[in-house]
């Protein structure tokens, strides 16, 4: 009798245990949309509660930024947060949403994957599942705008998640109806509430889809992460820099009684603003004399001269980086400027493009009234190195 007690109680703390695991290891999907008027949104919402269908899978929502600040989003799309393009490393498996743009992607949408390069060159995404759903007015192009956004999954080297013919057995065909082999979609400018019931049965088919095949993937081993040879896992900086045509210039020399960089615990120290040649690239202030694209040519300039200061203090082997810990960057902006996380992408992209892996980095932006000699822009950089 105490033998068979003894059993049970270890099978119960074994039950337990199992249990604890499973949910630990939380899939988590994002459905990640641009949406003006709502219609996409409410794809969104039905494509996330396929995702949550299946066990143990969790999904978010979020939108990317608007080209056009001032734009006039749907109150509830308004609330979603904001996606930032690094953070889609984050998640096992991504559902995009868009509204068709003459038979292609929304220009936002566009915008928000022209900052992928650094995904791109590290092969983040290689691997994760994705699928895309999409709203049209009239329903014309919507399956070129699905295959359009696939040419962008794949050159991630995404995996594509189709709807083929799901959801069709139930599908009213009494009214005109977005279904596509490719991914749900709604006749947002036909008759009838759209998206219609069928439509939102689709998507929430495609949702559990998504989450089938990223719940699978997830416990699989990745195959980037299979080291063979020393030789094939060390990435050389100074190819990188080569293969990309990044030309760092001379380190700035200081002007004061200060040093370019200080070395602490491993740690190196460097301050940068956008000298090139001699002189400040683009100075004044943003939002007033400075634009957008000035600013974020002056900023990639600044973390050029970061990345020479940093080579010096490797002792010019910047293979000798382990880490950026750290990207602070200084603004000189009018009060009312808030795009200054769009500005410092440009120093994080080519941190991320230039050491991979180990350029990946925490990160603040801060406005201020002015800067040293009237730079648009100053960073602060921490790096470990060896």
């Amino acid at each position: 009798m105490k033998k068979q007690l003894l059993v049970l109680l270890i099978a119960i703390f074994i039950g337990f245990g199992t249990n604890a695991q499973t949910k630990s290891s939380e899939t988590n999907v994002l459905v990640l949309i641009y949406s003006q008027n709502g219609g996409t949104y409410k794809m969104a919402k039905a494509i996330a509660e396929g995702i949550q269908d299946y066990p143990n899978t969790k999904a978010t929502i979020k939108r990317v930024p608007s080209i056009n600040t001032k734009e006039k989003l749907n109150a509830d799309v308004e609330k979603l947060p904001i996606a930032t393009i690094e953070e889609l490393a984050n998640y096992d498996g991504i559902a995009f949403g868009s509204p068709v743009h003459f038979a292609n992607i929304s220009a936002d949408m566009n915008y928000f994957f022209s900052q992928s390069i650094p995904l791109w060159t590290s092969r983040t995404l290689e691997g994760k599942p994705a699928t895309v759903f999409m709203s049209a007015g009239s329903g014309a192009g919507k399956e070129a705008a699905i295959l359009s956004f696939w040419n962008i999954l794949a050159s991630h080297g995404m995996v594509i998640v189709p709807t083929g013919i799901m959801g069709t057995a139930t599908l009213d065909k009494t009214i005109p109806q977005g279904n596509t082999p490719f991914g749900a979609t709604s006749l947002a400018g036909s008759t009838g509430t759209r998206p219609s019931q069928s439509e939102l049965n689709l998507a929430k088919e495609q949702g559990k889809a998504l989450a089938r095949v990223a719940s699978g993937l997830r416990n699989t081993e990745n195959i980037k992460s299979v080291k063979t040879t020393s030789a094939e896992t060390k990435i050389d900086i100074n190819k990188t820099l080569k293969d990309n045509n990044i030309v760092l210039p001379e380190a700035p020399k200081p002007v004061g009684n200060y040093v370019p960089f200080t070395i602490s615990d491993h740690k190196v120290y460097i301050n940068q603003v956008a000298l090139k040649d001699g002189k400040i690239l683009n100075p004044g202030k943003v939002g007033a004399t400075v634009t957008e694209d000035q600013a974020k040519e002056a900023t990639y300039q600044t973390m050029l001269n970061v990345i020479a200061v940093l080579k010096e203090a490797c002792g010019g082997d910047l293979n000798k980086v382990k880490q950026c810990v750290q990207l602070t960057g200084y603004f000189n902006t009018t009060p009312e400027y808030t795009q200054h996380a769009g500005l410092m992408n440009s120093a994080s992209n080519l941190t991320a493009l230039v050491f991979g892996e180990k350029g990946k980095h925490a990160r603040a932006t801060i406005g201020a009234a002015s800067l040293p000699i009237n730079s648009a822009v100053e960073i602060q950089a921490i790096f470990e190195i060896e």
